[in-house]
């Protein structure tokens, strides 16, 4: 009955018997705790009836005896089973001496120790304690005996890939390394994989060739496992590892190597040019490097470069500059392998944008003349044109049909090319328009009605100098300037502005009323019109002057006449009168007679009427 109930453990718990064991254990405080906390350590479960122990290798293994202690009982022994089935007792307890005794055995020499429940502990377990122990409880009736199967396991160290392979060539079956796996127990096995996936072997593309070897004085395998691969183009970024597996006190585990990778070389299949540029797009100008490239490995060194209107190729390594390339420069470049054997192709075009403003620079022109302006384009595609004056941009072309002084200045014709970066032209055209001093004069009677203002304003480039005595004077725009007196005339005068500049000096006069005389005010600013009827105003004065001349003279002819007819007061009134006359003659020849006319025409005819006068009295006396 009790071997029975000892074996009741099966196989499927074993796990469950040994917490039970090592819980029981720790009560009695005869169980390592050791045991008991490492689910590897050691196993005690039943196999084809009989009980195993599981240990771990240089861990204690633990054997509690599997038979129930009977009544009567005088001692208990261990032994365990040679080869051959002869027996070598290893401890001894006695229940009533209560004393320990070990066997001389040099293999367990200081590793034994045997409790008072009759459990077997073996210190540093070793592979050549895997044995058949067998329990001994003797009574005086009987003797009963228990064997335990013990069974020791070793984790094996992490798989390395060792002698790999410097690079792999595709379309050849070479070593790509071994995989080595050292101090394992029982031998575990060695398995490939790429990327994640079993390598499985295949006839002269993978080969996979495993060896066992046991160290003789610890029992303990080493796994070497070599795979011979033949790779191919995709296997340039392929992770190669092994994986060992192996049993341990709780079943079967794997341990995994650290992944590789393998430089594949391979040959070319497929050349590819490129344009290496900091902008989308090329101007001329600019700078070009042809990057050609292969995508075997490694990649090829050296190419031929096709350049447009070159029939042979430009051999260089994978890179091609040009430097400050022109429009000539667009085309189709190719490059190839230096034996021709593959080729690719790229086109590249070269933006240009030409500019001709005619005329350019400085240009000088007279006042009316007509100066036709063309502004040229000529670019690789559509491109914008505007103008600038003076800083300003104009909403239409420039036309000269009829130049005039505000249409001088600086000119700038400007375009770009939208689609390509930093691609504009400028030319600039300084518009110089010259002329003959214009003079207009204007005059107004101020509102206080006490002074009137004179204007005489100039029109002329460069800029005409003014003579006459100046009061305030505007500023010089498009050609044109004013200046001013304000004046206060207690008789007829006339005034002159004289306007000279490199081209020209021109002469106007005015005359101006007393302040006395009412006259029609004109405004400063007088168009054509105005200025032809101011002259003809000028006209009509100096013709009334010359009007009451002749009638002076007339009346001069006429009283000398008479006086002759009458008597002896003739030569005095007479002479009166030639020197009257011979006083007008002085004046109207004198320098400033333009000034002065309108006042000695006065007086002279007061002059005539008192002398006509005296005359009749002087004949009423004698009659």
């Amino acid at each position: 009955m009790w071997a029975a109930a000892a074996a009741a453990p099966s196989q499927g718990n074993c796990l469950d018997f040994k917490a039970t064991v090592a819980d029981e254990g720790k009560a009695k405080g005869e169980i390592p705790s050791l045991w008991a906390e490492d689910r590897d350590r050691s196993h005690r479960c039943t196999a084809l009836g009989l009980y195993t122990v599981n240990a771990v290798y240089g861990d204690t293994i633990i054997m509690p005896c599997p038979l129930e202690v009977p009544e009567g009982l005088m001692f208990g022994k261990w032994k365990y089973e040679m080869p051959n089935g002869s027996p070598v007792f290893i401890a001894f307890r006695s229940s009533t001496k209560k004393n320990v005794q070990y066997d001389d055995v040099p293999d367990y020499k200081d590793r034994l120790s045997l409790s008072e429940n009759y459990t077997l502990s073996i210190k540093n377990a070793r592979i050549s304690d895997e044995k058949r122990f067998v329990c001994m409880l003797v009574t005086e009736d009987d003797v009963s005996e228990e064997p335990t199967i013990v069974k020791v396991f070793k984790q094996p160290s992490q798989p390395e890939i060792l002698h790999q392979a410097d690079l792999l060539e595709t379309e050849k079956l070479q070593m790509l390394g071994e995989c080595v796996s050292r101090d394992s127990y029982p031998e575990g096995n060695v398995t490939w994989y790429r990327n994640g996936r079993i390598l499985q072997p295949v006839e002269d593309v993978v080969v996979i060739n495993l060896q066992k070897m046991v160290d003789r004085s610890t029992g303990l395998f080493t796994m070497t496992s070599s795979l011979h691969y033949m790779p191919t183009k995709e296997d340039a970024d392929a992770k190669f590892s092994c994986i060992v597996t192996y049993y341990g006190p709780s079943g079967q585990k794997t341990i995994q190597s650290e992944p590789i990778v393998f430089d594949v070389h391979y040959p070319t299949e497929k050349v590819t040019i490129q344009v290496l540029s900091q902008s989308s797009t090329i101007k001329e100008g600019d700078n070009i490097t042809l990057k050609c490239s292969g995508n075997g490995n490694p990649p090829p060194q050296e190419f031929l470069f096709y350049i447009p209107g070159e029939t042979e190729g430009i051999r260089s390594s994978d890179t091609y500059v040009m430097t400050d390339v022109r429009r000539n420069a667009t085309g189709e470049y190719k490059c190839s392998l230096t034996d021709k054997s593959m080729m690719d192709s790229t086109t590249i075009t070269v933006h240009y944008l030409d500019l001709q403003l005619t005329p350019s620079g400085e240009v000088t022109k007279q006042i009316g003349e007509a100066l036709p302006v063309s502004c040229t384009i000529s670019s690789s595609r559509n491109a914008t044109v505007f103008w600038i004056k003076d800083n300003t941009r104009m909403q239409t072309s420039p036309s000269f049909s009829s130049l005039q002084y505000q249409d001088a200045g600086n000119y700038v014709c400007e375009t770009t090319l939208q689609e390509v970066e930093g691609l504009r032209k400028r030319q600039t055209l300084k518009l110089i328009v010259e002329g003959k001093p214009q003079i207009k004069m204007s005059k107004k009677t101020n509102t206080n009605k006490m002074s009137k203002t004179i204007i005489c304003q100039v029109e002329g480039f460069p800029k005409p100098a003014v003579q006459w005595t100046v009061t305030e004077e505007t500023k010089y725009v498009n050609g044109k300037f004013s200046s001013k007196i304000i004046i206060a005339p207690e008789e007829n005068v006339t005034l002159t502005c004289i306007a000279e500049n490199e081209l020209e000096r021109t002469v106007t006069s005015m005359n101006v009323s007393a302040i006395s005389i009412p006259e029609y005010d004109e405004p400063e600013d007088r168009s054509d019109d105005n200025s032809e009827k101011v002259n003809d105003q000028a006209k009509l004065i100096v013709g009334i002057v010359v009007g009451l001349l002749l009638v002076a003279l007339v009346a001069g002819v006429v009283y000398w006449l008479y006086v002759k007819k009458s008597n002896g007061h003739l030569k005095i009134i007479g002479g009166s009168a030639r020197q009257d006359w011979g006083k007008w003659e002085e004046v109207a020849d004198s320098p400033d007679a333009d000034v002065t006319a309108s006042k000695h025409v006065d007086k002279d005819l007061g002059n005539i009427e008192e002398n006509k006068k005296l005359e009749e009295n002087n004949h009423k006396s004698e009659t």
